[in-house]
C-alpha cells in the first residue's frame, strides 16, 4: 500500500472514531440532563419544607432526590419556618414547590390572619397526610386537660409556622389567648430541649407521626400527651373546617391508650406559573415514588392517590388535574 492510500485510510478511521465519540457524548449529555425521564422546562425545583428534623424536610428530601435523578434538574429542599413562610416564598417567586398545612393555605387563599392579601400564585398538587396536633408535657407538670394549659409556659412552634397558626386557633377555640399563657416560639427540636431542661411546661409539636424530636424525648423523659376532646374539635371545625378529630395511636410514644386530638391535612403546593407539562411530570413522579417516601418517613404511608383530591383548599394546578384525569 502506498503512502497516499495509507494516509487516506488512517484519516477515515480517525474521522469515524471522532463521530462515534461525539454520538456517545451526546447520549451521555442527554442522560445527565434528563435522567430516566423526558426532562422539564424548568432547571430548578426547590421544595420549601420546615425544620430539619421534621417529616416535611425528611419526606421532601427523598422527593427532591427523585426529581434530580429522574429529570436531571437541580432539585433540593429549603429548610424554613414552615407553612406561612413557605406560602410567602412561592408568592415571592423564590421556590417552586412547598409542603404546607391546609389551614395556612386556606388563610392564604382568603387573605386573612397571617396574610394581608389573597395569594395569587398558589396552586395545589395534592392533599397528603394528616398532621396530628401533639401537645406534650411532663408527667409531673400537673397538666391533664387542654384547659390546664392556661397560665403555663408553652412552646407554640416557630412564629407564623403552621404549628403556631393551629396552636393559636385551638387555644382561642378553648377560650385561651396568648395573654393567658407565656409563649415561646420554638421549633420541634428546641421545644423538646426546653421540656427536657425544665424551661417549658408544654409544647405543641404538630406534624405527621411519629415526630422525631418527640420520639427521642419520650425515650429520655417521662412525658404525657394532652388530649383534645373530639366534641371540642367538631365545634371548632364549624368555623375552621380543616380541623378533624383523630387519635394518636397507642404505642406511638409509649402511650398505653390512643390519644384523642385534632388533625389538619397537609398540602403539596406549587407555583401557579409552572408549566402544565412540568407539573404533570412532577405529580406523576410524586405518586410513583410513594414507596420511597414511606421508607424515608412513615407519615407518608397515609398519602394515597385515591384521597389526594379530597379536601383540596387551593386551586388545583392544570398539570396535576391532567394527571388525575388520566388515572
Amino acid at each position: 500500500m502506498n503512502k497516499t492510500k495509507l494516509g487516506y485510510l488512517l484519516a477515515v478511521i480517525l474521522l469515524t472514531g471522532i463521530i462515534l465519540a461525539a454520538c456517545g457524548n451526546d447520549d451521555d449529555a442527554d442522560s445527565s440532563e434528563d435522567g430516566d425521564g423526558e426532562g422539564l422546562d424548568t432547571n430548578i425545583v426547590t421544595i420549601a419544607t420546615g425544620g430539619a428534623s421534621g417529616p416535611y424536610n425528611i419526606i421532601a428530601t427523598t422527593l427532591a432526590e427523585k426529581y434530580s435523578s429522574e429529570y436531571g434538574v437541580n432539585s433540593r429542599t429549603q429548610t424554613t419556618g414552615a407553612s406561612v413562610e413557605n406560602v410567602n416564598l412561592i408568592e415571592q417567586d423564590k421556590v417552586e414547590m412547598a409542603f404546607t398545612m391546609s389551614d395556612v393555605v386556606s388563610q392564604a387563599i382568603n387573605g386573612e390572619v397571617s396574610f394581608e392579601e389573597p395569594a395569587e400564585k398558589l396552586n395545589q398538587i395534592a392533599a397528603m397526610y394528616p398532621n396530628y396536633v401533639q401537645i406534650v408535657t411532663t408527667a409531673n407538670s400537673g397538666i391533664e386537660t387542654f384547659e390546664d394549659l392556661k397560665g403555663k409556659r408553652i412552646a407554640v412552634g416557630d412564629q407564623n409556622s403552621g404549628v403556631e397558626v393551629n396552636a393559636r386557633t385551638l387555644l382561642n377555640g378553648h377560650g385561651i389567648t396568648y395573654d393567658d399563657i407565656e409563649v415561646d416560639y420554638l421549633g420541634y427540636a428546641e421545644a423538646a430541649d426546653g421540656l427536657r431542661a425544665g424551661q417549658l411546661d408544654a409544647a405543641f409539636l404538630t406534624s405527621g407521626l411519629p415526630n422525631a424530636s418527640l420520639l427521642e424525648l419520650s425515650e429520655t423523659l417521662d412525658i404525657r400527651l394532652v388530649t383534645i376532646d373530639p366534641a371540642d374539635v367538631e365545634e371548632i371545625a364549624q368555623d375552621e373546617s380543616y380541623f378533624v378529630a383523630m387519635e394518636i395511636p397507642a404505642g406511638t410514644y409509649g402511650n398505653d391508650e390512643p390519644i384523642p386530638t385534632a388533625a389538619i391535612m397537609n398540602a403539596l403546593v406549587v407555583h401557579a406559573d409552572m408549566s402544565e407539562d412540568d407539573v404533570y411530570e412532577l405529580t406523576k413522579t410524586f405518586f410513583d415514588s410513594l414507596d420511597s417516601l414511606v421508607n424515608s418517613h412513615q407519615a407518608a404511608a397515609d398519602i394515597s392517590l385515591e384521597a389526594a383530591q379530597e379536601g383540596l383548599v387551593a386551586p388545583i394546578h392544570p398539570g396535576a388535574e391532567r394527571y388525575y384525569n388520566e388515572q
